[in-house]
C-alpha cells in the first residue's frame, strides 16, 4: 500500500510551491504521528522534505512528462521509506530485516506508479488549476 500522504505532498509542493509543500508535509506528517506514529516529528520532517523536494522539482524539471512525474513519485517514495526504516531502525530499536523492507518497498513504488498511470490526467488538470490561483499571473497590464 503506498503512502498517499508523500504523494499529496509531492503534488502541493510541485504544483503550489512557495514552501506550501514544506508547511503541508509538516502538517501532514503530524497528523500521521498523532494516529498512528510512535514518536512525533520524525514523518513530519520528513514529509516536509517531500514538499520542498517538489518545489525543487517544479523548478528544474517539467510536470508536463508522464514519465518525469513517475520518477518524482518513485524518488520520493524511496527516499521516504528509507528514512523512515533508518529512523526504526537507529532510534526505535527495530531489527532490520531488508529483504521484508526491499521487497515492501519495490510493492510500493509498483503500486504507486500504477496510480500516477491511472489518476495522471486528473491530478494535471486539478494541479494546473490550483497552482493558477496559488501563483497567477499577475501582469501589470499598462506597461505593456
Amino acid at each position: 500500500m503506498p503512502n498517499l500522504f508523500v504523494f499529496l505532498t509531492l503534488f502541493i509542493g510541485l504544483f503550489v510551491g512557495n514552501k506550501m509543500g514544506g508547511i503541508f508535509g509538516i502538517i501532514f506528517g503530524i497528523i500521521i504521528d498523532l494516529t498512528i506514529g510512535n514518536s512525533i516529528g520524525f514523518t513530519s520532517v520528513f514529509l516536509g522534505i517531500i514538499g520542498l523536494l517538489g518545489e525543487y522539482f517544479d523548478k528544474n524539471f517539467s510536470k508536463d512528462s508522464r514519465v518525469t512525474i513517475i520518477l518524482m513519485v518513485a524518488g520520493s517514495t524511496i527516499l521516504y521509506e528509507i528514512a523512515v526504516y533508518l529512523v526504526k531502525i537507529f532510534a526505535g530499536g527495530a531489527d532490520p530485516e531488508i529483504l521484508t523492507f526491499a521487497l515492501t518497498l519495490f510493492v510500493e513504488i509498483i503500486f504507486g506508479t500504477l496510480l500516477i498511470i491511472i489518476f495522471y490526467p486528473i491530478i494535471r488538470k486539478l494541479g494546473y488549476y490550483i497552482e493558477d490561483s496559488f501563483k497567477g499571473k499577475k501582469i501589470l497590464t499598462r506597461y505593456f
